[in-house]
């Protein structure tokens, strides 16, 4: 399995140089590890003494991996949340680690960015604002109409996720260096 991890740590390196940069993580980065790790896995699996009923399971562990990670960055896409390249990127790191670890993978990507959002927010001088329009948009749905107030899309702060899942994929092969 740690190749498939190492992979995604070179993939998601370079993705994070291409979003800082651009902003955009390309089509030709997330796209191949997500349809090719299936592949990758089930000859792995075979050539590394696998009995032979059990090699298929690896290739769906992989589509599993890449459905269960990509459910909640899908919604968090639906509300414009995060972008279409993360969702991908979230995605082709499910298939490439499979469900638990590329749930971990995951799991450490969203805290990484719960912590460097705050600070990055803060050092921009847009952190206060920002928590005045999350609180806005949390609560319009619940407040009587005459007391909604409208937060305009110029004043929503957006937030390059890609640094945040280098560090995500580097913490699961630090955790799982030297285990099977």
């Amino acid at each position: 399995m740690m190749p498939f991890l190492i992979a995604a740590v070179v993939i998601t390196a370079v993705a994070a140089v291409f979003d800082v940069k651009t902003g955009n993580i390309p089509n030709w980065l997330t796209l191949p590890p997500l349809f090719l790790a299936p592949v990758a896995h089930y000859i792995y699996a075979s050539s590394h003494g696998v009995e032979a009923a059990e090699v298929p399971y690896e290739a769906g562990f992989s589509v599993a991996g890449a459905l269960v990670t990509g459910i909640v960055p899908i919604m968090l896409f639906r509300q414009n949340a995060i972008g279409g390249g993360d969702v991908k990127m979230l995605a082709a790191l499910g298939a490439l680690c499979q469900p638990s670890l590329g749930l971990e993978v995951e799991l450490y990507t969203f805290v990484a960015a719960i912590v460097i959002a705050p600070a990055r927010l803060a050092y921009d001088g847009k952190l206060l604002a920002t928590l005045k329009n999350t609180g806005f948009l949390m609560l319009n749905p619940i407040l009587p109409k005459e007391k909604r107030r409208t937060v305009e899309p110029e004043v929503m702060s957006w937030f390059r996720l890609g640094p945040c899942m280098l560090i995500g994929a580097a913490v699961t092969v630090y955790l799982h260096w030297g285990s099977k």
